[in-house]
């Protein structure tokens, strides 16, 4: 039997396609990769290392779930403490709370607003309208990211709709002067030995954090941790607390793989957009 599925999630579908059907950059060697004794890449290596002692994030990094699509596939992690691939879908991207134990602690009005937002086929996700995704959503999809790190400021280039964000080190505090609100929010983050932790807020209201439509608002602080433990995974541990929309701070767990010989793609969503006419 055929199952319906959303503007949003064909729109995700054919970018994924997309991305991997062209060839872009030839291919590139990626430089200082540890080896096995065979000569094959050593993902349970050694995490490289700055020159200031710290882990260095910096790579291209996927999420490893979706390789898996045929097998129902879409989104790695779950709860913290468990960095392993969803046996089962829909994975995180759809529903984020499926890597929540016991599901989302959502405010009345917040579950009401997914019902309404999945009712409505999620044809507002801003995913499916070329607008930015939210922070959660840019983890949890298909197309990979890259890390660029320096000692005050790293950076995150998002392969989907072309997503940037900033993540600062150098100390400075997260705006207290009623800043503009934007849909990454602001960042600042700091080492607590070898996890990077990185906290925002400043977020528009009205978010999404999967294509569901479980909601942000605007008074959510997002906490996340960045660990590498080896040469080839990053898991990030994220954590929101957002009392407008669920009743206690959650955490999931989001485990990202590291991509060689390759590089990100320009990616331009409203090109030859042709999804939006069709929405019902």
């Amino acid at each position: 039997m055929l199952r319906r599925r959303t503007a949003a999630t064909v729109c995700v579908f054919a970018m994924t396609l997309a991305s991997l059907a062209y060839a872009q950059w030839p291919a590139h060697p990626t430089p200082n990769v540890p080896r096995t004794r065979d000569g094959k890449p050593d993902l349970l290596g050694p995490a490289p290392r700055t020159r200031e002692g710290r882990p260095d994030l910096s790579g291209i990094w996927e999420n490893p779930g979706w390789r898996n699509l045929g097998n129902g596939v879409s989104g790695t992690g779950g709860a913290p403490g468990t960095p392993a691939v969803l046996p089962r879908g829909p994975g995180l991207f759809f529903d984020i709370g499926s890597g929540v134990p016991g599901g989302l602690p959502f405010q009345p009005a917040a579950a009401a607003l997914k019902k309404r937002r999945m009712d409505d086929n999620m044809k507002d996700n801003p995913d499916a309208h070329c607008l930015p995704l939210g922070n959660m959503q840019l983890h949890t999809h298909p197309q990979p990211r890259k890390i660029i790190q320096t000692p005050d400021v790293i950076v995150i280039l998002y392969e989907a709709n072309g997503g940037i964000r900033q993540l600062f080190t150098d100390g400075r505090p997260l705006p207290d002067n009623d800043p503009q609100p934007w849909w990454f929010g602001y960042s600042t983050g700091r080492w607590e030995g070898d996890t990077l932790v990185v906290r925002s807020s400043g977020f528009r209201d009205g978010g999404w954090l999967d294509v569901h439509g479980s909601p942000l608002t605007d008074a959510a602080v997002v906490t996340e941790r960045f660990t590498r433990p080896n040469f080839g995974n990053l898991v990030i541990e994220v954590t929101v607390d957002d009392p407008k929309a669920y009743t206690r701070p959650w955490t999931v767990a989001i485990n990202h793989q590291i991509m060689l010989d390759t590089e990100l793609i320009e990616f331009v969503c409203l090109e030859n957009e042709q999804s939006t006419k069709h929405f019902r």
